[in-house]
């Protein structure tokens, strides 16, 4: 005899498996044919979207992105002028992208194809690097900051440390059977996009070069991010609006549109462009400069046809280096933030959400009241 499960047994079963189907990640639960998003991906309606901003990135006409080629950094003739928009574009934008690089494109190409293949594998082979430790080396998950986020992303992603490499290598994914060689050569060669970026950036601040050593030894992951189909497109996102914790992010994409940044009070598509690389502020640029180069917002919208793929390559000061504005910088000024390190921000994310700019509005020093300096 087959007994019949009450109407509520069978309901609490239904939530059951679809919370084991999020945990998957969203390839997972686009793979199973889902046709409605699930409530835990719906955002509040403040914070949606909407479609007319689904169709504006097909529509609208994008911001022209500041550029800095590369190349022209090594022409003593031509680097103050380069210079000179670097600055302007770390002031008053918060990022920039990046042409003449010296990374081949077929070497760009390999690197999206490796990522896509290693979320087209199937669960068991992803399931293999899932973990909720944020302080794990290598890491497979999905959403935004799953220990805290009110509602879940559509987004599974894999972050891999890099550095030093020959520490971390060896526990990199091995499938698909090109992923660690493409990832290691790419890493390699951000590496050195980012050094040769903080060299000028330390000149356009007036910071001597010789703390360019630091930089050589600090912090890099990679995050390889994967944004299937959404059946419902309009009612979540990708990404919610963030700033990113480092000094730079250097971001590889597809030729799908998704990447938005906050220009003023509007969202701007970013264009991707074959060949060249979008370069973001992070907080700790803010903090070093004290100020005057800013961390960018900007999040990920997705769509109902086309899977999205981007690499971003996160770098900042080694893991246990303080972050500060050097002398150089806060002479006769006001700080306006506290220390930091990189621990900090794995322990804010621990306990908090880490939209918006709220770690970096965490650190702001409170200025003392003119009352209070007086006693």
């Amino acid at each position: 005899m087959v007994m019949k499960k009450k109407k509520g047994e069978a309901a609490e079963d239904e939530e059951s498996g679809c919370k084991q189907l999020r945990v998957k990640g969203v390839r997972y639960l686009w793979e199973s044919g889902i046709k409605r998003v699930p409530a835990e991906y719906i955002l509040p309606l403040a914070d949606r979207p909407g479609n007319a901003e689904i169709g504006s990135m097909i529509n609208k006409k994008a911001l022209e992105l500041p550029t800095i080629d590369l190349s022209l950094l090594q022409d003593s003739g031509r680097r103050p002028r380069i210079l000179k928009t670097l600055s302007k574009a770390c002031k008053d934008h918060g990022f920039f992208q990046v042409v003449n690089h010296g990374i081949p494109a077929e070497a760009l190409a390999r690197l999206i194809s490796s990522s896509r293949r290693f979320f087209r594998q199937p669960y068991e082979e992803r399931a293999k690097y899932m973990s909720n430790d944020i302080w794990a080396p290598v890491r497979c998950g999905t959403s935004f900051n799953q220990l805290q986020d009110g509602v879940f992303y559509w987004r599974d992603f894999l972050k891999l440390n890099c550095h030093p490499l020959h520490t971390f290598l060896h526990s990199w994914p091995s499938s698909p059977f090109d992923l660690r060689e493409e990832a290691m050569s790419y890493a390699k060669h951000t590496k050195g996009v980012f050094l040769v970026l903080m060299e000028a950036i330390l000149e356009t601040l007036g910071v001597a070069r010789g703390m360019l050593h630091e930089f050589q030894q600090g912090t890099q992951m990679m995050v390889m991010n994967h944004f299937p189909p959404c059946p419902e497109p309009e009612l979540t996102m990708g990404m919610p609006p963030h700033s990113d914790y480092g000094f730079l992010t250097i971001l590889l994409q597809d030729k799908v549109k998704g990447l938005q940044v906050q220009h003023g009070d509007q969202w701007i598509t970013v264009d991707p462009i074959v060949g060249s690389l979008f370069v973001n502020v992070g907080d700790h640029l803010e903090i070093f400069s004290n100020g005057r180069y800013k961390s960018v917002l900007h999040r990920v919208l997705v769509n109902s046809s086309k899977s999205r793929s981007s690499v971003a390559s996160l770098h900042s000061l080694p893991f246990d280096s303080v972050v500060r504005p050097p002398p150089e910088i806060v002479d006769g000024e006001e700080r306006l933030y506290a220390d930091t390190d990189f621990a900090s921000f794995l322990n804010y994310m621990t306990s908090h959400e880490t939209k918006h700019k709220h770690f970096l509005e965490s650190r702001k020093v409170v200025a003392a009241s003119p009352a209070a300096k007086i006693n």
